[in-house]
């Protein structure tokens, strides 16, 4: 974990020694209560890492989940940030909606987690409920809940959606990057449905009856506001920010998408990608992908090339990269508080989904104890801190599967 190189970021604003020492006290508070109370995380894309990685389906995979130089996750790491619970995503390519495949390929990386999880017992445990994910913490184990992240393995057959859930299915991500069978997605302007199909509310019938939380992450505002509006369980948003700091990115939620899913009973999962936390950073980040782009064309160089890698190594170096922080992450939750209250906020990273695009302070897994520190900086409670880790989203998932069992 990088505290110590957190704090030296902090302490570049010239603090006195009598900050300084306070800020030491707030930031080993932080690291208690990471070891203290749950953490779930609503988004981590080990499984898809692994399996575009090309292992093969034996010890290769033991290994990598409990310590590795490459990724967001492993045990270690996770066990230092005080992770207890990151949602595996199983995570679905749009394109495998109009080529085939959905259901195997959803198949196979629950297979993955399952290997992992059978082949570490010591570690890891796969979870199906929030006392499954208690029960792992008092036993020094990482907890293992999986989300499938695009409904397009449902395909036709909503039969498949209690499949799912005996397979250890949590959560439904009703689409990705593309329009589905189920809705329109936020980042697809066919706008093929102008919000759910007839399907889709069939889909949220099914999930509701078998005990799968309904994420409306990546969906359009269409598609949010019919299903907040049918659905009689609260949701979640996996993994999304506020649209507020990020102007035009609707793939993040508006501040009246947020007071809805206060009333609706949700919670809003906030992504650390740099991207979804400050529009700036995305408009300068594409400004210095357009200047590279025309640069190697006017240069002549062709992409590839050994004299492209040395190009692309020296424009780096030369023009880096923005990312945001930290700080950047307690706004979008302190936007959510404010909106719709502390019960309605959690955290859901999108580790090993985002790239390199993830904020200073929270690069990694081992991180978590840099955003407790802000927040207790800027006067959450440990009751807050315990609601924004676990506690909403235990109450949404706890009321999903108390509401399939009537």
């Amino acid at each position: 974990m990088k505290i110590v190189l957190f704090l030296s970021f902090i302490s570049v604003f010239g603090l006195h020694s009598q900050d300084i020492q306070r800020d030491a006290k707030l930031m080993d508070q932080a690291k208690k209560l990471s070891q203290k109370f749950i953490i779930t995380d609503g988004h981590v894309d080990l499984p898809f890492r692994l399996k575009i990685t090309n292992f093969r389906m034996e010890k290769e995979y033991l290994g990598i989940p409990y310590q590795t130089s490459t990724g967001d996750f492993d045990f270690v790491r996770a066990r230092e940030g005080g992770l207890d619970a990151p949602f595996m995503s199983i995570y679905i390519p749009a394109k495998t909606q109009e080529e085939g495949g959905a259901k195997q390929l959803a198949d196979s990386l629950i297979n993955i987690v399952e290997y992992i999880a059978n082949g570490q017992p010591d570690y890891f445990n796969i979870a199906h409920t929030p006392k499954d994910v208690e029960s792992a913490k008092k036993k020094g184990k990482i907890a293992l809940p999986m989300g499938m992240e695009n409904g397009a393995p449902v395909e036709n057959d909503l039969r498949l959606i209690s499949y799912f859930r005996k397979r250890g299915i949590s959560y439904i991500t009703l689409t990705h990057s593309k329009d589905n069978k189920i809705c329109d997605s936020s980042y697809d302007t066919t706008r093929t449905w102008k919000g759910l199909s007839p399907y889709g509310f069939k889909v949220l019938d099914e999930m509701q009856k078998t005990g799968i939380m309904i994420d409306i992450s990546h969906v359009s505002d269409s598609t949010f506001y019919q299903t907040v509006r049918y659905v009689k369980v609260p949701v979640i948003a996996s993994h999304s920010s506020c649209r507020k700091f990020t102007p035009g990115f609707e793939r993040n939620m508006s501040d009246d998408m947020i007071k809805v899913m206060k009333k609706n009973g949700g919670v809003i999962m906030v992504n650390f990608g740099s991207t979804f936390l400050d529009g700036n950073i995305a408009k300068y980040n594409d400004s210095l992908r357009n200047i590279y782009t025309t640069e190697l064309a006017e240069k002549g160089i062709k992409e590839g090339s050994d004299e492209a890698k040395l190009f692309s190594d020296t424009f780096q170096k030369n023009n880096p990269k923005l990312y945001s922080d930290v700080e950047k992450v307690a706004d979008h939750i302190d936007n959510i508080v404010s909106l719709a209250g502390i019960d309605h906020v959690g955290i859901g990273s999108d580790f090993d989904g985002v790239g390199d695009s993830l904020p200073v302070g929270l690069k990694d897994v081992s991180d978590y104890p840099n955003l407790i520190y802000v927040l207790l900086k800027r006067g959450y409670s440990d009751k807050d801190i315990k609601k924004i880790c676990s506690g909403n989203l235990f109450r949404v998932w706890n009321k999903v599967l108390k509401s399939a069992g009537r």
